[in-house]
Protein backbone atom coordinates (compact mmCIF):
# COMPACT_ATOMS: atom_id res chain seq x y z
CA UNK A 1 0.00 0.00 0.00
CA UNK A 2 0.99 3.75 -0.82
CA UNK A 3 2.54 5.42 2.34
CA UNK A 4 -0.03 8.05 3.17
CA UNK A 5 1.49 11.21 4.68
CA UNK A 6 -1.19 12.99 7.10
CA UNK A 7 -1.22 16.77 6.72
CA UNK A 8 -2.91 19.93 8.91
CA UNK A 9 -4.91 20.74 5.43
CA UNK A 10 -6.03 17.55 4.18
CA UNK A 11 -10.23 17.34 4.83
CA UNK A 12 -11.95 14.83 6.57
CA UNK A 13 -16.26 13.79 6.92
CA UNK A 14 -17.43 11.97 9.27
CA UNK A 15 -20.35 9.76 8.69
CA UNK A 16 -22.49 8.07 10.89
CA UNK A 17 -23.22 4.51 9.96
CA UNK A 18 -24.68 3.73 13.44
CA UNK A 19 -26.78 4.83 16.59
CA UNK A 20 -24.61 5.76 19.33
CA UNK A 21 -25.99 5.45 22.73
CA UNK A 22 -25.20 6.25 26.14
CA UNK A 23 -24.41 3.15 26.69
CA UNK A 24 -22.10 2.85 24.13
CA UNK A 25 -20.07 5.46 25.06
CA UNK A 26 -19.96 3.93 28.66
CA UNK A 27 -18.70 0.52 27.14
CA UNK A 28 -16.02 2.55 24.76
CA UNK A 29 -14.39 3.70 28.15
CA UNK A 30 -15.14 0.74 30.35
CA UNK A 31 -14.23 -2.07 27.57
CA UNK A 32 -12.25 -0.24 25.02
CA UNK A 33 -10.11 2.10 25.75
CA UNK A 34 -7.87 -0.50 28.39
CA UNK A 35 -7.33 -1.87 24.57
CA UNK A 36 -6.97 0.92 22.58
CA UNK A 37 -5.81 3.54 24.81
CA UNK A 38 -7.52 7.21 25.74
CA UNK A 39 -6.02 9.14 22.55
CA UNK A 40 -8.31 6.83 20.68
CA UNK A 41 -11.09 7.16 22.66
CA UNK A 42 -10.90 10.93 22.76
CA UNK A 43 -10.26 10.65 19.05
CA UNK A 44 -13.80 8.36 18.38
CA UNK A 45 -15.67 10.85 20.51
CA UNK A 46 -14.63 13.90 19.05
CA UNK A 47 -15.72 12.58 15.51
CA UNK A 48 -19.02 11.97 16.98
CA UNK A 49 -19.19 15.66 18.25
CA UNK A 50 -18.29 16.99 14.67
CA UNK A 51 -21.55 15.30 13.33
CA UNK A 52 -24.15 17.72 12.78
CA UNK A 53 -27.32 17.36 14.91
CA UNK A 54 -29.05 14.73 12.93
CA UNK A 55 -26.12 12.91 13.75
CA UNK A 56 -25.87 12.11 10.03
CA UNK A 57 -22.69 13.73 8.72
CA UNK A 58 -20.27 16.27 9.72
CA UNK A 59 -19.15 19.39 7.48
CA UNK A 60 -15.72 19.52 6.17
CA UNK A 61 -13.33 19.84 8.60
CA UNK A 62 -9.38 20.08 8.11
CA UNK A 63 -7.01 18.11 10.39
CA UNK A 64 -5.60 21.16 11.66
CA UNK A 65 -9.08 21.17 13.75
CA UNK A 66 -8.30 17.70 15.33
CA UNK A 67 -5.18 19.08 16.33
CA UNK A 68 -6.52 21.59 18.10
CA UNK A 69 -9.32 19.85 19.61
CA UNK A 70 -7.10 16.97 21.15
CA UNK A 71 -3.83 18.83 21.70
CA UNK A 72 -2.02 16.56 20.00
CA UNK A 73 0.46 15.82 16.90
CA UNK A 74 -0.60 13.94 13.53
CA UNK A 75 1.19 11.47 14.37
CA UNK A 76 -0.57 10.53 17.09
CA UNK A 77 -3.92 11.14 15.93
CA UNK A 78 -3.25 8.58 12.94
CA UNK A 79 -1.93 5.93 15.18
CA UNK A 80 -5.28 6.82 17.26
CA UNK A 81 -7.54 5.91 14.18
CA UNK A 82 -5.39 3.02 13.04
CA UNK A 83 -6.24 1.80 16.75
CA UNK A 84 -10.21 2.24 16.28
CA UNK A 85 -9.92 0.97 12.85
CA UNK A 86 -8.11 -2.23 14.11
CA UNK A 87 -11.16 -2.76 16.74
CA UNK A 88 -14.11 -2.15 14.24
CA UNK A 89 -15.25 1.08 15.62
CA UNK A 90 -14.43 3.04 12.08
CA UNK A 91 -13.56 2.96 8.58
CA UNK A 92 -11.30 5.27 6.61
CA UNK A 93 -11.47 6.11 2.96
CA UNK A 94 -8.60 8.75 1.19
CA UNK A 95 -9.03 10.04 -1.65
CA UNK A 96 -5.96 12.58 -3.33
CA UNK A 97 -6.09 15.32 -4.62
CA UNK A 98 -4.46 19.03 -4.18
CA UNK A 99 -5.64 18.79 -1.41
CA UNK A 100 -6.14 15.08 0.12
CA UNK A 101 -9.37 14.00 1.59
CA UNK A 102 -11.06 11.49 4.07
CA UNK A 103 -14.31 9.60 5.00
CA UNK A 104 -14.16 8.28 8.37
CA UNK A 105 -17.14 5.89 9.04
CA UNK A 106 -18.38 5.60 13.01
CA UNK A 107 -19.94 2.29 13.93
CA UNK A 108 -21.38 1.33 17.60
CA UNK A 109 -19.17 -0.73 19.50
CA UNK A 110 -20.11 -3.84 21.02
CA UNK A 111 -22.33 -4.61 23.98
CA UNK A 112 -21.27 -5.75 27.21
CA UNK A 113 -22.37 -9.17 25.79
CA UNK A 114 -20.90 -9.30 23.05
CA UNK A 115 -17.91 -8.42 24.11
CA UNK A 116 -17.15 -10.68 26.43
CA UNK A 117 -18.13 -13.79 24.39
CA UNK A 118 -15.37 -12.20 21.77
CA UNK A 119 -12.26 -15.02 22.02
CA UNK A 120 -9.97 -11.98 21.11
CA UNK A 121 -11.07 -8.64 22.55
CA UNK A 122 -12.43 -10.47 26.05
CA UNK A 123 -8.15 -11.51 25.84
CA UNK A 124 -7.02 -8.57 25.29
CA UNK A 125 -8.87 -6.97 27.91
CA UNK A 126 -8.06 -9.61 30.70
CA UNK A 127 -4.49 -9.12 29.38
CA UNK A 128 -4.49 -5.16 29.80
CA UNK A 129 -5.87 -4.99 33.26
CA UNK A 130 -5.80 -8.06 35.21
CA UNK A 131 -7.47 -10.41 36.35
CA UNK A 132 -8.91 -7.79 39.50
CA UNK A 133 -9.51 -5.53 37.40
CA UNK A 134 -10.85 -7.81 34.72
CA UNK A 135 -13.58 -8.81 37.84
CA UNK A 136 -14.66 -5.62 39.06
CA UNK A 137 -15.13 -4.59 34.89
CA UNK A 138 -17.52 -7.89 34.75
CA UNK A 139 -19.49 -7.03 37.92
CA UNK A 140 -20.04 -3.63 36.33
CA UNK A 141 -22.06 -5.38 33.43
CA UNK A 142 -23.56 -8.00 35.51
CA UNK A 143 -27.38 -8.81 35.03
CA UNK A 144 -29.95 -8.86 37.47
CA UNK A 145 -31.29 -11.82 37.66
CA UNK A 146 -34.58 -12.48 39.33
CA UNK A 147 -36.47 -16.33 39.99
CA UNK A 148 -40.31 -15.20 38.55
CA UNK A 149 -41.75 -18.95 38.89
CA UNK A 150 -44.44 -17.68 41.39
CA UNK A 151 -45.33 -14.81 38.74
CA UNK A 152 -47.81 -14.71 36.47
CA UNK A 153 -46.56 -13.01 33.42
CA UNK A 154 -49.36 -10.32 32.56
CA UNK A 155 -47.96 -8.00 29.98
CA UNK A 156 -50.10 -6.76 26.98
CA UNK A 157 -49.22 -8.12 23.93
CA UNK A 158 -49.47 -5.14 20.72
CA UNK A 159 -52.24 -6.09 19.12
CA UNK A 160 -54.44 -6.14 22.61
CA UNK A 161 -53.35 -2.34 23.09
CA UNK A 162 -53.42 -0.79 19.69
CA UNK A 163 -55.84 -0.52 16.65
CA UNK A 164 -53.86 -2.04 13.16
CA UNK A 165 -53.48 1.02 10.78
CA UNK A 166 -51.69 1.28 7.50
CA UNK A 167 -48.76 3.54 7.58
CA UNK A 168 -45.71 3.80 5.22
CA UNK A 169 -42.39 2.26 5.89
CA UNK A 170 -38.91 3.94 6.14
CA UNK A 171 -35.80 2.60 5.76
CA UNK A 172 -34.31 3.70 9.33
CA UNK A 173 -30.83 4.10 10.55
CA UNK A 174 -29.72 0.82 12.13
CA UNK A 175 -26.96 0.06 15.04
CA UNK A 176 -24.32 -1.28 13.09
CA UNK A 177 -20.78 -3.04 14.15
CA UNK A 178 -17.64 -3.69 12.33
CA UNK A 179 -15.47 -7.49 12.88
CA UNK A 180 -11.87 -6.87 13.89
CA UNK A 181 -9.39 -5.94 11.83
CA UNK A 182 -6.42 -7.91 12.43
CA UNK A 183 -5.03 -8.74 9.53
CA UNK A 184 -2.64 -5.99 8.67
CA UNK A 185 -0.68 -8.05 11.09
CA UNK A 186 0.17 -10.71 9.21
CA UNK A 187 2.44 -10.71 5.85
CA UNK A 188 0.71 -13.45 3.59
CA UNK A 189 2.92 -12.28 0.09
CA UNK A 190 5.96 -13.14 2.57
CA UNK A 191 4.54 -16.51 4.11
CA UNK A 192 3.68 -18.11 0.51
CA UNK A 193 6.76 -17.18 -1.10
CA UNK A 194 9.13 -19.02 1.56
CA UNK A 195 6.88 -21.86 0.90
CA UNK A 196 8.53 -24.77 -0.38
CA UNK A 197 8.00 -25.08 -4.38
CA UNK A 198 5.91 -27.55 -5.69
CA UNK A 199 4.89 -28.53 -1.88
CA UNK A 200 1.61 -26.57 -1.18
CA UNK A 201 -0.84 -26.47 -3.59
CA UNK A 202 -2.59 -23.12 -4.92
CA UNK A 203 -5.71 -23.39 -2.82
CA UNK A 204 -4.13 -23.92 0.12
CA UNK A 205 -4.30 -20.14 1.44
CA UNK A 206 -7.88 -19.65 0.96
CA UNK A 207 -9.84 -16.73 3.14
CA UNK A 208 -10.82 -19.73 6.17
CA UNK A 209 -7.14 -20.99 6.57
CA UNK A 210 -5.87 -17.35 6.41
CA UNK A 211 -8.95 -16.24 9.08
CA UNK A 212 -7.43 -19.32 10.85
CA UNK A 213 -3.73 -17.77 10.65
CA UNK A 214 -4.42 -14.64 11.54
CA UNK A 215 -6.37 -15.87 14.52
CA UNK A 216 -3.49 -18.01 16.40
CA UNK A 217 -0.92 -15.65 15.77
CA UNK A 218 -3.11 -12.75 17.29
CA UNK A 219 -3.93 -15.23 20.32
CA UNK A 220 -0.63 -16.43 20.46
CA UNK A 221 1.00 -14.11 19.74
CA UNK A 222 3.23 -15.38 16.81
CA UNK A 223 5.05 -12.85 14.30
CA UNK A 224 5.70 -13.58 10.54
CA UNK A 225 8.42 -15.50 10.90
CA UNK A 226 6.92 -17.24 13.56
CA UNK A 227 3.77 -18.32 11.82
CA UNK A 228 5.45 -19.06 9.09
CA UNK A 229 7.75 -21.88 10.35
CA UNK A 230 4.31 -23.61 12.26
CA UNK A 231 2.82 -23.56 8.48
CA UNK A 232 5.82 -25.06 7.38
CA UNK A 233 5.98 -28.05 9.89
CA UNK A 234 1.79 -28.32 9.57
CA UNK A 235 1.81 -29.25 5.90
CA UNK A 236 0.76 -32.57 4.85
CA UNK A 237 1.04 -35.25 2.13
CA UNK A 238 -1.24 -33.34 -0.57
CA UNK A 239 0.36 -30.17 -0.01
CA UNK A 240 -2.45 -28.64 2.66
CA UNK A 241 -1.65 -27.24 5.98
CA UNK A 242 -3.54 -29.65 8.11
CA UNK A 243 -5.50 -27.14 10.50
CA UNK A 244 -5.59 -29.03 13.70
CA UNK A 245 -1.78 -29.67 13.10
CA UNK A 246 -1.61 -25.87 12.48
CA UNK A 247 -3.62 -25.40 15.90
CA UNK A 248 -1.38 -27.97 18.20
CA UNK A 249 1.76 -26.39 16.90
CA UNK A 250 0.92 -22.99 17.53
CA UNK A 251 -0.53 -23.96 21.31
CA UNK A 252 3.03 -26.18 21.62
CA UNK A 253 4.59 -23.28 20.37
CA UNK A 254 3.17 -20.90 23.37
CA UNK A 255 2.61 -22.98 26.09
CA UNK A 256 7.03 -23.76 25.79
CA UNK A 257 7.27 -20.09 26.11
CA UNK A 258 4.83 -19.01 28.65
CA UNK A 259 4.41 -21.79 30.43
CA UNK A 260 0.45 -21.66 30.13
CA UNK A 261 -2.18 -21.91 27.90
CA UNK A 262 -4.10 -18.32 26.78
CA UNK A 263 -6.36 -17.25 29.90
CA UNK A 264 -9.63 -18.85 28.62
CA UNK A 265 -9.44 -21.63 30.66
CA UNK A 266 -9.44 -19.75 33.64
CA UNK A 267 -12.51 -17.54 32.88
CA UNK A 268 -16.10 -18.60 34.11
CA UNK A 269 -19.49 -18.04 32.73
CA UNK A 270 -20.54 -14.88 31.20
CA UNK A 271 -23.38 -13.17 33.58
CA UNK A 272 -25.67 -12.69 30.77
CA UNK A 273 -26.00 -16.67 30.52
CA UNK A 274 -26.25 -17.01 34.27
CA UNK A 275 -29.23 -18.34 35.61
CA UNK A 276 -31.21 -16.63 37.86
CA UNK A 277 -30.37 -16.58 41.61
CA UNK A 278 -32.41 -17.69 44.62
CA UNK A 279 -32.84 -21.60 43.29
CA UNK A 280 -31.66 -23.19 46.18
CA UNK A 281 -32.39 -27.02 45.08
CA UNK A 282 -29.41 -29.23 44.47
CA UNK A 283 -29.83 -29.25 40.75
CA UNK A 284 -30.08 -25.33 41.39
CA UNK A 285 -26.62 -25.34 43.63
CA UNK A 286 -25.13 -27.75 40.89
CA UNK A 287 -26.01 -25.00 37.73
CA UNK A 288 -24.02 -22.66 40.39
CA UNK A 289 -21.05 -24.63 40.33
CA UNK A 290 -20.84 -25.38 36.80
CA UNK A 291 -21.20 -21.54 36.21
CA UNK A 292 -19.02 -20.05 38.72
CA UNK A 293 -15.95 -22.02 38.25
CA UNK A 294 -13.38 -22.21 35.56
CA UNK A 295 -12.77 -25.05 33.17
CA UNK A 296 -9.51 -25.13 34.57
CA UNK A 297 -10.48 -25.21 38.19
CA UNK A 298 -13.23 -27.68 37.66
CA UNK A 299 -11.18 -30.25 35.84
CA UNK A 300 -8.07 -29.61 39.02
CA UNK A 301 -11.13 -30.50 41.16
CA UNK A 302 -11.45 -34.15 39.61
CA UNK A 303 -7.65 -34.35 39.11
CA UNK A 304 -8.34 -33.80 43.36
CA UNK A 305 -6.26 -30.97 43.54
CA UNK A 306 -3.54 -31.45 41.52
CA UNK A 307 -2.76 -29.57 37.93
CA UNK A 308 -4.06 -31.71 35.05
CA UNK A 309 -1.92 -32.87 32.35
CA UNK A 310 -1.10 -31.37 29.80
CA UNK A 311 -2.97 -33.08 27.00
CA UNK A 312 -6.56 -32.05 29.39
CA UNK A 313 -5.23 -28.72 29.37
CA UNK A 314 -5.40 -28.98 25.49
CA UNK A 315 -8.75 -30.77 25.51
CA UNK A 316 -10.10 -27.55 27.20
CA UNK A 317 -8.76 -24.91 25.29
CA UNK A 318 -10.06 -26.42 22.05
CA UNK A 319 -13.51 -26.54 23.61
CA UNK A 320 -13.11 -22.92 24.54
CA UNK A 321 -10.69 -21.41 21.55
CA UNK A 322 -11.68 -23.92 18.33
CA UNK A 323 -15.55 -24.82 19.24
CA UNK A 324 -16.06 -21.40 21.53
CA UNK A 325 -18.13 -23.18 23.78
CA UNK A 326 -19.04 -21.70 27.24
CA UNK A 327 -17.23 -22.06 30.58
CA UNK A 328 -20.53 -23.52 32.21
CA UNK A 329 -21.09 -25.91 28.63
CA UNK A 330 -17.76 -27.09 29.21
CA UNK A 331 -17.57 -28.32 32.69
CA UNK A 332 -21.32 -30.11 32.09
CA UNK A 333 -19.56 -31.86 29.03
CA UNK A 334 -16.43 -32.72 31.21
CA UNK A 335 -19.16 -33.81 33.86
CA UNK A 336 -20.38 -36.00 31.57
CA UNK A 337 -18.04 -37.21 29.75
CA UNK A 338 -16.04 -38.73 32.91
CA UNK A 339 -19.29 -40.52 34.32
CA UNK A 340 -19.86 -42.10 31.22
CA UNK A 341 -16.42 -42.84 30.14
CA UNK A 342 -15.02 -44.50 33.17
CA UNK A 343 -13.13 -41.42 34.24
CA UNK A 344 -11.26 -40.85 31.18
CA UNK A 345 -11.44 -37.99 28.39
CA UNK A 346 -11.32 -39.70 25.53
CA UNK A 347 -10.47 -36.85 22.71
CA UNK A 348 -12.99 -39.00 20.20
CA UNK A 349 -15.48 -39.31 22.48
CA UNK A 350 -15.49 -35.32 23.36
CA UNK A 351 -15.13 -33.83 20.42
CA UNK A 352 -18.16 -36.05 18.82
CA UNK A 353 -21.01 -34.86 22.09
CA UNK A 354 -19.30 -31.20 21.86
CA UNK A 355 -19.72 -31.16 18.26
CA UNK A 356 -23.37 -32.52 18.53
CA UNK A 357 -23.76 -29.69 21.56
CA UNK A 358 -22.38 -26.67 19.72
CA UNK A 359 -24.98 -27.62 16.29
CA UNK A 360 -27.63 -27.66 18.67
CA UNK A 361 -26.68 -24.34 20.20
CA UNK A 362 -25.87 -25.14 23.95
CA UNK A 363 -24.97 -21.72 25.38
CA UNK A 364 -25.66 -22.60 29.65
CA UNK A 365 -25.18 -25.28 32.20
CA UNK A 366 -28.77 -26.13 32.13
CA UNK A 367 -29.37 -26.05 28.54
CA UNK A 368 -25.93 -28.59 28.46
CA UNK A 369 -27.43 -31.23 31.41
CA UNK A 370 -30.68 -30.97 29.94
CA UNK A 371 -29.81 -32.00 26.05
CA UNK A 372 -27.31 -34.49 27.81
CA UNK A 373 -30.16 -36.53 29.64
CA UNK A 374 -32.30 -36.23 26.46
CA UNK A 375 -30.09 -37.39 24.68
CA UNK A 376 -29.49 -40.64 26.75
CA UNK A 377 -33.12 -41.31 27.51
CA UNK A 378 -32.89 -41.64 23.31
CA UNK A 379 -29.83 -44.27 23.54
CA UNK A 380 -32.05 -46.07 26.30
CA UNK A 381 -35.65 -46.25 24.41
CA UNK A 382 -33.33 -47.37 20.99
CA UNK A 383 -31.50 -50.18 22.87
CA UNK A 384 -32.85 -53.62 22.29
CA UNK A 385 -34.79 -55.04 24.99
CA UNK A 386 -32.71 -57.88 25.81
CA UNK A 387 -30.02 -55.54 26.12
CA UNK A 388 -31.95 -52.70 28.13
CA UNK A 389 -31.39 -53.89 31.50
CA UNK A 390 -27.72 -53.90 30.79
CA UNK A 391 -27.70 -50.54 29.28
CA UNK A 392 -29.35 -48.77 32.05
CA UNK A 393 -26.71 -49.57 34.53
CA UNK A 394 -24.47 -47.27 32.66
CA UNK A 395 -23.65 -44.71 35.28
CA UNK A 396 -24.58 -40.90 34.65
CA UNK A 397 -24.22 -37.98 36.49
CA UNK A 398 -25.90 -37.25 39.74
CA UNK A 399 -27.45 -34.17 38.05
CA UNK A 400 -29.83 -36.28 35.95
CA UNK A 401 -33.40 -35.53 36.99
CA UNK A 402 -34.12 -39.62 37.68
CA UNK A 403 -31.52 -39.35 40.26
CA UNK A 404 -31.92 -35.93 41.51
CA UNK A 405 -35.54 -36.06 42.02
CA UNK A 406 -36.02 -39.33 43.44
CA UNK A 407 -37.36 -38.81 47.35
CA UNK A 408 -34.36 -40.73 48.51
CA UNK A 409 -30.92 -41.22 47.01
CA UNK A 410 -28.30 -43.71 47.38
CA UNK A 411 -25.68 -43.15 50.00
CA UNK A 412 -22.92 -43.58 47.36
CA UNK A 413 -24.98 -41.10 45.26
CA UNK A 414 -25.69 -38.46 48.31
CA UNK A 415 -22.13 -38.44 48.72
CA UNK A 416 -20.97 -37.69 45.14
CA UNK A 417 -23.54 -34.92 44.98
CA UNK A 418 -22.25 -33.65 48.35
CA UNK A 419 -18.61 -33.62 47.30
CA UNK A 420 -19.20 -31.71 44.09
CA UNK A 421 -20.92 -28.94 46.07
CA UNK A 422 -18.21 -28.74 49.21
CA UNK A 423 -15.55 -28.45 46.78
CA UNK A 424 -16.85 -24.89 45.30
CA UNK A 425 -18.27 -23.71 48.68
Amino acid sequence: MKLITLLPADKYVVINKTILTEVDKKNLINLYEPIIGFASTSLYLTLWSDLDRLELMSKDFTHHHLMSILKSDLDSIKHARESLEAVGLMKTYYKEGDINSYVYELYSPLSAQEFFNNPILNIVLYNNVGEEEYSNLKNIYKKVNIELKDYVDITKTLNETFESTNVPTIEARDRETLPLNIESNIDFDMIISSMPRGIINEKTFNKKMKELIINLSFIYDLDNLKITELIRASINEKGSIDKETLRKNARKYYQFNNGTLPTLIYRTQPEYLKTPMGDNSKKGRIIGVFENTSPYDFLKSKYKGATPTARDLKLLEMLLIDLELNPAVVNVLIDYVLKKNNNKLTLSYVETIAGQWKRAGVKTAREAMDFAEKEHKKLVKKTPKTENSKFKEVPVPVWFDQNIKKQEVSEEEEKELEELLKEFR
